[in-house]
């Protein structure tokens, strides 16, 4: 549990967004690797980053990209942003408080 990942930060413009992450992997001084991916994409215009713990970070990630196929599926659609964020909001708080998810979102 000592592998964290650095920092994910996001902008919003009038008609624009930019979201940014370093790449770096490790502990302290020690360096893992430099192409660990915090930045990923949801959808054709819809992306996630996500810090923290390096394989709670992963989970997230996938079980997101799970549900949001999911959603898809069943719907027919593509997801809007707000339900995005509420499908965010619950897949971080729905093991807590015994086993939350050592991760934090920028959307």
């Amino acid at each position: 549990m000592s592998y964290n990942g650095g920092a994910v930060m996001a902008m919003r413009g009038k008609e624009c967004v930019a979201i940014a992450s370093d790449r770096r992997f490790g502990i302290q001084a020690q360096l893992v690797t430099t192409d660990f991916q915090k930045l990923f994409p949801m959808g054709e215009r819809l992306f996630i980053g996500l810090a923290g713990l390096a394989t709670d970070v992963q989970t997230v990630s996938q079980r997101l990209k799970f549900r949001l196929n999911l959603y898809e599926l069943k719907e027919g659609r593509q997801i809007k942003p707000k339900t995005f964020m509420s499908m965010v909001s619950n897949l971080l708080y729905e093991r807590r408080p015994h086993f939350k998810h050592f991760c934090f979102d920028v959307k």
